[in-house]
């Protein structure tokens, strides 16, 4: 929609995109905001984009708008909880003959979903894991069904002589009875679950956390946690005293440092103490010699502009380092089976 462009008189001759900037205007700022919270990128920006178009919205098209909204809301609900064949009876039932047929057409597609739309959401390799050990004809049946795409990453990690099988009965694939379609997809969905399921009583829990948030950048670690926090502090700490990060270097003992130090390069320990505390660059610096102490010194204080994900990185192949040695008794972190944790 064009900037000034008028405004058509009634809601069926809006764009998707216009009535849903209509919807925003005429709801309370929370209540826009929860749903634009909902909504993928790319769409908010394209609602965004004709909101900001928008000139003065007639009253009266504003109310078709929420009317609809309304009614389609309504509809998707009974179409859930009753089905199409219920929702179509109420909706006839209590609303002009042509608009209900407007809004029956437009909840199918929503009710309606496509075969195996259930594996579309999943990454290419693990789905090529999930259905390479099946029949070629139900390969076929799912490929047919999956994006252009993902169907090619499929077919290229099979087997050469499943892939000949599995293009062949594509390639002659006609009309599929429905049922069939249907018993094939529950079927699958069933197994997935189930080994969704298994999979969450093997895995999971506190400590899986800050393995992963160990590996993952300092940003994102950040506002993970913070957003944890707020409701609940406690899991938030028993999360913390798992992780350890770059600054957590302060915890190991002398003798560890100086086993550390062993296994990094000096350009990748200068990079990594970038950002560090003057507090850790003393506790790294005492534990070696003065001679190549200053050096570093010298070489950080000349060092330009660098990246602040290559510090990241550097300070995480430290970690990495730190947390190998720790599994394997050579160093000692305190707090972590460290100094107050030993007996004599």
């Amino acid at each position: 929609m064009r900037p000034g462009q008028k405004l058509p008189k009634q809601v069926e001759d809006l764009s998707g995109v216009a009535k849903a900037a209509i919807l925003m205007l005429a709801l309370e700022h929370e209540s826009a905001r929860s749903i634009l919270r909902e909504l993928p990128a790319e769409m908010v920006e394209e609602i965004t984009r004709v909101l900001a178009s928008l000139g003065e919205v007639p009253k009266d098209l504003s109310d078709q708008v929420v009317d609809e909204y309304y009614t389609l809301r309504m509809a998707s609900l009974y179409a859930k909880e009753g089905g199409l064949e219920y929702a179509t009876m109420l909706l006839k039932g209590s609303l002009d003959p042509a608009v209900a047929d407007r809004v029956i057409s437009q909840i199918q597609t929503q009710v309606q979903k496509a075969p195996f739309a259930f594996l579309q959401k999943a990454e290419s390799e693990n789905l090529l894991t999930f259905i390479q050990d099946e029949h070629p004809q139900t390969i076929s049946l799912i490929v047919s069904h999956l994006p252009h795409h993902m169907a090619s990453e499929i077919l290229v990690g099979l087997p050469e002589q499943k892939q000949i099988e599995v293009v062949r009965r594509v390639a002659n694939m006609e009309q599929t009875n429905p049922d069939v379609i249907r018993q094939v997809e529950s079927g699958l969905e069933a197994r997935l679950s189930n080994m969704l399921i298994h999979s969450m009583e093997k895995v999971g829990g506190v400590e899986t956390v800050a393995e992963m948030l160990n590996l993952c950048d300092r940003t994102t670690e950040k506002s993970i946690l913070e957003g944890i926090e707020a409701e609940d502090p406690d899991l938030v700490e028993q999360i913390r005293r798992l992780m350890f990060v770059f600054e957590d270097i302060l915890l190991v003992n002398d003798k560890g440092i100086q086993s550390v130090l062993k296994e990094v390069d000096n350009d990748e320990l200068i990079l990594a103490m970038k950002t560090s505390s003057d507090e850790l660059k003393d506790k790294i610096f005492n534990n070696m010699s003065a001679r190549a102490a200053e050096l570093i010194k010298e070489d950080m204080e000349y060092m330009g502009a660098v990246r602040l994900s290559d510090v990241e990185a550097a300070q995480q192949r430290i970690v990495d380092i730190v947390r190998r040695l720790e599994e394997s008794g050579e160093i000692i972190i305190s707090g972590r089976g460290g100094a107050q944790d030993v007996v004599v």
